[in-house]
């Protein structure tokens, strides 16, 4: 049988979802994240948070990243929020042109 893949955006909110359970383990709080926004964590070894709008979800680059980060740790994200195995600066470089769009 072949591998089921989710829509991005449902694969996205289970992770947050996900993530959320984890949270509390985490070092920041939810309470700094704006409403209609998301953090996320970035880099290859040493991660860098980041604070996205929710809005990037939809974005086919961003949704690019996040099947990277579901190909990598699946549902568990160690840094208790939604973790992309990417270098900052391809993430600055993709989130930068979404911004500006």
């Amino acid at each position: 049988m072949g591998v089921i893949r989710l829509p991005v955006v449902t694969l996205a909110k289970q992770i947050v979802r996900m993530s959320t359970l984890t949270a509390s383990r985490a070092a920041s709080t939810s309470s700094d994240v704006p409403r209609g926004f998301l953090a996320v964590y970035v880099g290859e070894k040493q991660k860098q948070r980041f604070v996205v709008p929710v809005s990037y979800l939809n974005q086919p680059s961003f949704q690019d990243l996040l099947r990277k980060a579901e190909e990598e740790f699946e549902f568990n994200h160690p840094m208790g929020g939604l973790t992309i195995p990417c270098r900052v600066d391809t993430f600055i470089d993709v989130t930068s042109r979404l911004s500006g769009s």
